[in-house]
């Protein structure tokens, strides 16, 4: 992180500028500085960046904290009606993960029905179930989504992008078993990053947090159920 900021700071016209700086976001979630990843993304990300701000605040909403500054729910609902919000699977789903970060279930449902009418694989074969399980968390049935999320497997690399965006997924998949009372699964799922990284604290508030942040609740637990928190 260091490195791409004096990198940056000798550069400061790269053409990269925000989407490194946007790295050195996900470098301080990874190491827990929480402040210091709203500050980045505040200051760095443009508000036409919708993809890399909703990665942002949907993985900071995930272990219950604060996200930066939001995207208008109105300017991502005109994204999607235009063609190019749909041009590519990838830019579809950054837009998925911002209607998730908004808490719009009603419109991760419409999204995920239109992908499953599109003729392109990616769309409606990983593109739906993935909206799907979005449309589920934010709707406060993590059980449901689970299922969608586990049948999906290594799929979720036809959505494109890189590591990022399929760990985003994973994360999801991570919160929906810990507030569907099974933190033992969701522990295995992320067992890998935790032991094989450096920095690894984001997953260890994944696990261990209570998404107090959320605009949902885990209604599929059976502590819910009863009544429970």
């Amino acid at each position: 992180m260091a490195m791409v900021g004096r990198w940056l700071s000798v550069d400061p016209r790269n053409l990269q500028r925000r989407h490194l700086r946007w790295h050195a976001v996900l470098q301080s979630l990874a190491a827990g500085d929480l402040d210091d990843a709203r500050r980045r993304a505040d200051t760095e990300l443009h508000d036409s960046d919708v993809g890399m701000r909703a990665a942002t605040d949907w993985r900071l909403l995930l272990i219950g904290k604060a996200p930066a500054r939001l995207t208008d729910l109105a300017h991502i609902h005109c994204l999607l009606a235009e063609p190019g919000g749909w041009a590519q699977v990838f830019h579809t789903f950054q837009l998925a993960l911002a209607l998730s970060v908004a808490g719009d279930s009603d419109g991760l449902t419409a999204l995920a029905a239109r992908a499953a009418r599109d003729s392109r694989p990616p769309y409606a074969t990983v593109l739906t179930p993935v909206a799907d399980a979005l449309a589920r968390i934010t709707a406060g049935h993590p059980g449901k989504a689970v299922d969608l999320l586990l049948r999906l497997g290594d799929r979720t690399e036809h959505l494109g992008g890189v590591r990022v965006e399929r760990e985003i997924i994973q994360d999801a998949l991570a919160r929906a078993l810990v507030d569907a009372g099974h933190p033992d699964r969701a522990a295995h799922l992320l067992h890998h990053r935790v032991t094989s990284r450096r920095h690894h604290t984001y997953e260890e508030l994944l696990l261990t947090q209570q998404p107090a942040a959320l605009p949902w609740r885990c209604r599929d637990r059976p502590d819910c159920r009863r009544g429970g928190g």
